[in-house]
């Protein structure tokens, strides 16, 4: 039996306007090449100049998951020669990171919360991107020099599975506190897999392979399960030495491998040394206080849920994984819903459609208000559920409307007055009395049948809370 040890390396593209050494624009699908000047393109005499809210995304992340925020930090020069890289290096920092000895908390359904430590968050600039034709290849230098938060776990991931947890985790933290869209398709929030697999019991890791670059968490999960399949099968084959080494491979998700791409450098591969033309950050204590500023944050929220609003916790989990979701979700409580009707309406019955119908939460045609006062009317009974499902269904496809005019205009009211319902099962039960004496005989799942009839004889409008209350009434007579 193996035992599956894992790190993660997470680049986060951080929001700032404009890049990490010059002012040229992060804006993401200009034309190629229009987002340059000659301090990204490397250009001889181009001087860099440190953005400064760079720096200030990069200490708030740092304070979100209980690190050290260093008042000074280094950036060093990091030596590769790749196409998509203008200066034959890469602005990075390696000895004294701005953030470092950070944790997050990640808790698999039906077990226990289990800590991640965060080794390091560092600030760099990113390379460019190779556009690939054919037999041709194009840079794409706009994204040269965007900048980059570089977040690396310690190897305390044992699955594929808690791997995901920990991303999704780290992708709703940067998120809640606004320092990157996270859009994994746009490249925003990239992931590389240290993948290393032990005889269980054994204290001495085997050796690591990087899988680079992955753009979603479905891929990471995948991308984990074969490559430690392959090493298995490498150590139980007795080919482990010669065909497992420090490498770094390529996830193919089409034909579910991965392959090998490079040999795995090491840090003095590198030849890191500190960066001539920038000095030590030294933060001020202005900038920690803000950067300390932060807002609730997932976990806090969970717990707040949980024992403020009662809801479930796996509910709260769900809630609070997209900050969109979690907002919209605060706003149907506002509107006078109470917690666990807000829960079902919003994740059973609202995002259901919402998906069937190709939109997100922050696309919803129906409003947060719109849907706590939909829930409202259902709760003072003004509607039934399944009256208020054909409203949704309706806001859906057309305008946000008015939910009062809305049960107006499809006849949705209840009728709670009792003589109103009353008279209904009078006529009902005279027609009846065959099953009533069945009823009162001790065949009670008849009452059943008196409450469709009545139902169906009010056309959906008798309040069906009342219906039960007073066919029970009226039957024991």
């Amino acid at each position: 039996m193996f035992e599956t040890v894992i790190g993660l390396e997470v680049h986060v593209q951080l929001n700032t306007k404009s890049k990490i050494f010059c002012s040229c624009p992060t804006s993401f699908a200009e034309h190629q090449n229009r987002n340059t000047c000659p301090t990204c393109l490397g250009l001889p005499g181009a001087l860099p100049v440190l953005n400064k809210e760079a720096v200030k995304k990069a200490m708030s992340f740092g304070y979100a998951v209980n690190a050290t925020v260093n008042k000074r930090s280094i950036f060093n020069r990091k030596s590769y020669f790749y196409p998509d890289s203008p200066k034959a290096y890469q602005i990075s920092q390696f000895d004294v990171p701005i953030v470092e000895n950070g944790e997050l908390f990640i808790q698999e359904k039906g077990k226990s919360k289990r800590r991640i430590g965060i080794t390091r968050a560092h600030l760099e600039a990113d390379a460019g991107k190779s556009i690939h034709d054919g037999d041709i290849s194009k840079v794409d230098l706009n994204r040269a020099d965007t900048p980059l938060l570089e977040i690396v776990s310690e190897p305390d991931l044992r699955s594929s599975d808690e791997a995901v947890l920990y991303l999704k985790k780290l992708h709703s933290i940067v998120r809640y506190l606004d320092i990157s869209d996270a859009n994994m398709q746009e490249g925003s929030f990239r992931c590389d897999v240290n993948v290393s697999i032990r005889p269980k019991g054994s204290q001495e890791f085997g050796t690591r392979v990087e899988v680079k670059n992955i753009n979603s968490f479905r891929f990471v999960k995948q991308a984990i399960e074969c490559e430690v399949e392959r090493q298995i099968e490498a150590w139980e084959d007795g080919v482990y030495k010669d065909e497992v080494w420090q490498e770094t491979r390529l996830y193919d998700s089409d034909k579910g491998e991965t392959r090998s791409m490079r040999g795995k450098e090491e840090s003095a591969d590198y030849r890191y040394f500190p960066d001539p033309d920038l000095r030590p950050v030294i933060v001020t204590q202005e900038m920690m206080e803000e950067a300390k500023e932060i807002p609730e944050l997932p976990d806090e929220k969970v717990e707040r849920y949980v024992e403020v609003l009662k809801i479930k916790q796996d509910d709260a989990f769900v809630i609070t994984s997209d900050k969109e979701l979690a907002k919209y979700f605060e706003i149907v409580i506002d509107s006078g819903a109470s917690a666990r009707n807000a829960v079902t309406w919003l994740t059973s019955e609202l995002l259901g459609r919402l998906n069937k119908a190709g939109y997100s939460i922050e696309n919803s045609p129906v409003s947060a208000s719109r849907l706590g006062e939909l829930i409202v009317r259902i709760e003072d009974d003004t509607i039934s559920g399944k009256g208020a499902k054909q409203i949704l269904d309706y806001l859906i496809d057309n305008e946000d409307e008015d939910i009062d005019l809305l049960i107006e205009r499809f006849g949705l009211k209840q009728v709670s007055d009792d003589g109103a319902i009353l008279a209904i099962i009078e006529d009902i039960v005279s027609n009846n009395l065959d099953k009533v004496a069945e009823y009162k005989a001790g065949k009670e799942k008849l009452l059943g049948f008196f409450v469709g009839q009545v139902m169906k004889a009010s056309k959906g409008s008798a309040n069906p809370a009342k219906v039960n209350t007073l066919l029970k009434e009226h039957l024991s007579q």
